[in-house]
């Protein structure tokens, strides 16, 4: 039987703001009430939590300037190489 506790947060932050106990317990508790309580397939219950009056979060969550592409590309660039370099190096032991 699904059940479904949402909370309208940045991805990565199901339980609540970092370091906000009260709201990351309350979140939990309400979950695993959910999952006792729920008596009827797909049932779906909103969090009570906004991350911020500010509403503004949403724009700029995850957004990457021109400037940060750049330094990620390479970061990545660089990741792939090191990865690769280490795959060759399994193989070799194999």
């Amino acid at each position: 039987m699904a059940r479904f506790l949402f909370t309208d947060f940045p991805l990565g932050n199901p339980c609540g703001k970092p370091w906000d106990k009260k709201m990351q317990r309350s979140i939990i508790d309400m979950a695993l009430e959910l999952l006792q309580f729920a008596r009827h397939p797909q049932t779906t219950v909103q969090a009570p939590f906004i991350w911020s009056e500010d509403e503004t979060w949403r724009k700029v969550f995850m957004h990457v300037s021109e400037e940060q592409r750049e330094a990620y590309k390479k970061a990545g660039e660089a990741r792939r190489a090191e990865q690769g370099k280490m795959k060759e190096k399994l193989k070799k032991k194999d």
